[in-house]
């Protein structure tokens, strides 16, 4: 099985966040999470909490919004 982008699932303190998806994403969402239980051995009882890996992993990987970050965050923003 080839790896999958997102792994174990962090212990982190969350925000909760209401979100409705289409049904399609949905189903797919319930596969995905059959596809991490598979391949970590653990099963995921609420799929819903795939979603903010995903979430982050897209971000961290975007270069548009990598770009953007870097001039939002410059060193020149930071100089009084």
């Amino acid at each position: 099985m080839a790896k999958l982008k997102i792994g174990a699932l962090p212990d982190d303190k969350p925000v909760r966040v209401s979100v409705e998806l289409p049904a399609s994403v949905h189903r797919d969402l319930l596969a995905y999470a059959k596809a991490v239980a598979s391949e970590s051995g653990q099963p995921i009882s609420e799929p819903g909490k795939l979603i903010a890996p995903m979430l982050a992993r897209f971000m961290a990987t975007d270069r548009g919004f990598a770009k953007f970050r870097r001039a939002v965050h410059s060193p020149e923003d930071s100089k009084g």
